[in-house]
Parts: structure tokens; sequence; C-alpha cells
């Protein structure tokens, strides 16, 4: 081998590493979201906030519903990809394929209803509270994770199915190990659509007695207290974007090597 071609090989830089892909994709989210609360905070010590004000900005108010918000949204997001995850599975199944435009159709329906009218109606029927609350929620975020799931599963190329096939694996490995990984990428994209839409949604939660951080921003305009609306929209945007950031991690850490 030539010195000139040995030169050029040495000469090539090496790829970047995963973690440090990772760490350039990520890493500028984190910092607006910092940023944002920060701000909020040091408007907030600069004004002379009233007895009703000071009830809601207190730290030990904001963390309990900041906390109320975050446990209804993780549970939601975890009953939505339990239900609309193996539901997707099992309707890309070639005996109950022909379900999935029907199953879709009847997830449409709980988002296509209005999110303060659906709550509503269920707590006429279930009652207050925070299963209600819930209930509504997984409703009205089901959809992205179950169409998802479909196409993901759908998406991937038959011939890598039918390889799998020919060596002898199983319809259960091929499941586990062709078909979910490479369709994990689009199956994460429905889950964290349903997030973002369960943290914004369940800001009216707090109209069926279920709390949240939706009770900020109707204190807020009920009482005109600009500082208690805008500190709960702020929060809520901050939630939002922070489950979304936290998705898009996972989804790059879980992506199949191949698909980078």
């Amino acid at each position: 081998m030539s010195a000139g071609a040995t030169a050029s090989r040495q000469s090539i830089p090496a790829p970047p590493s995963r973690s440090r892909g990772l760490l350039r994709r990520h890493s500028t989210m984190p910092l607006v979201i910092a940023a944002a609360l920060l701000a909020t905070y040091l408007w907030v010590r600069t004004l002379d906030l009233d007895a009703i004000e000071q009830r809601s900005l207190n730290a030990e108010h904001l963390l309990r519903v900041t906390r109320q918000h975050i446990s209804i949204t993780v549970m939601t997001a975890l009953l939505v990809v339990a239900i609309a995850g193996s539901a997707g599975i099992l309707l890309t199944r070639p005996a109950l394929r022909w379900l999935a435009p029907y199953a879709t159709a009847l997830a449409n329906v709980g988002q296509a209803m209005p999110a303060i009218g659906l709550l509503v109606l269920l707590s006429i029927w279930l009652g207050i509270g925070a299963t209600t609350a819930l209930t509504g929620l997984v409703a009205y975020a089901v959809l992205p994770v179950l169409s998802n799931t479909i196409v993901g599963i759908n998406q991937v190329d038959r011939s890598l199915i039918e390889a799998g096939r020919g060596i002898g694996m199983s319809p259960f490995a091929v499941l586990v190990r062709i078909e979910l990984p490479l369709a994990v990428p689009v199956i994460l994209a429905g889950v964290r659509t349903a997030l973002v839409l369960a943290v914004g949604v369940a800001t009216l939660a707090t109209f069926i007695n279920a709390g949240g951080l939706g009770s900020l921003i109707v204190t807020g305009i009920k009482l005109q207290r600009d500082p208690v609306l805008i500190t709960g929209a702020v929060l809520t945007g901050a939630l939002a974007l922070t489950l979304d950031w936290l998705g898009g991690v996972v989804a790059d850490l879980l992506r199949p090597r191949g698909l980078d």
C-alpha cells in the first residue's frame, strides 16, 4: 500500500460517537426551558404580590399542583402505551388487520370531541375527580399511539420479515426482534405527541376537581391575577417541552443503530 493511500486513510475523521451526537442534538432545549423558568421566577420576585397571589405562588402550593399534573400525565402515558400499543400490535397481525380502520375511527372519536366537553360528559357519568380526568385523557391521547404503532409496524420492509421466517424464527420472534425495533422511531413519535396532548388537556382537569397546573391558570383568569396566570402557563409549557425533550432522547437511545 502506498504512503499516499495510508495518509489518506489516516486523514479520514472518525464518525462521532452516539453519545456525542445525542448531546449535540438535545442540548438546546433544557437551556431554553431553564431560562424561561428562571426569567419567570425573577420577574415574580420583583412584584409586590397581594395575599391571593402569595397563596397561589408559594413553593408548597406550586410543588403540589405540579406533582398532581405530572402524576396525571405520567399515568395517562402509561395507560395509553399499554392500551394503544398492545391494540396496535394486535391490529397488525393478519387475522385482525381488517379491524384496524374501525379501531382507528373509534380512537378518533375521543380526540375529535372538545376536551372540556369530553371531561364534563365523563364527570356526569363517573363523577368528579382524578379517575375521571384520567379516563378522559386516555381517550383523548390514545389515537397518536395507536395509529403510529400500526403505521410503524406495517411499514417494516416485508423482505426482512420473510428473511426472519426463512431462518426459522417464530411469528413472535419476528415481531420482537425485527418489527418492533424497526418501528420504534414511529411509535415513540406517537408517544411524544400523546404526552404533549396529555399535558395540555390535563390543565382542564381542574374543572372536575382533579387538581393540576390548570388551577393556577383558572385562578389567574377568574381573579384577574396576571402573575398567577402567567406562572401557570409557563409551568405548563415547560412541562410539555420537558416531556417532549425526554421523549426525543429516549427515541434516539432506542433507535436501531442502522437507522441513525
